[in-house]
């Protein structure tokens, strides 16, 4: 199934990790919704804003086990509309913590969100957005 990751899930490396092997790879964004970061990333809607990341093919048993760790459990899933870095949009489930979950603050999850946003090209006003989100 599609899925667009935003936080560090957008790492093959961290999913190799969970032993989740996407079938495929495109960069692309998410409009009207802004990043978050807590104890991890979420997206809130907010009209004009645009969230970056990855949309992965993820076989849908891969992808339930992976949201039944307890750190990510309390995440929903929604589907949005990626829109696709070379052109093309496509339907995707994305995975997002309800409001009434997010506590606190997470700096060094907010270090290496930003270091994957720069590895991954993400533009420089997206990344200023990561910083603004971890204070």
């Amino acid at each position: 199934m599609k899925v667009f990751f935003y936080g560090l899930f957008m790492d093959a490396d961290v999913l190799a990790k969970q032993g989740v092997v996407p079938e495929s790879v495109s960069i692309g964004w998410v409009d009207d919704f802004v990043i978050q970061i807590s104890q991890r990333a979420t997206m809130m809607r907010e009209v004009g804003g645009r969230v970056y990341g990855t949309l992965m093919d993820v076989n849908a048993g891969d992808l339930k086990g992976l949201y039944a760790e307890e750190s990510v459990a309390d995440y929903v899933a929604e589907t949005v509309c990626v829109k696709l870095e070379g052109g093309g949009q496509a339907d995707a489930a994305c995975y997002n913590l309800p409001q009434e979950k997010i506590v606190g603050k997470n700096k060094e999850y907010a270090k290496q969100l930003l270091k994957l946003a720069s590895r991954l090209s993400f533009p420089k006003s997206y990344t200023e957005q990561i910083m603004r989100a971890s204070r």
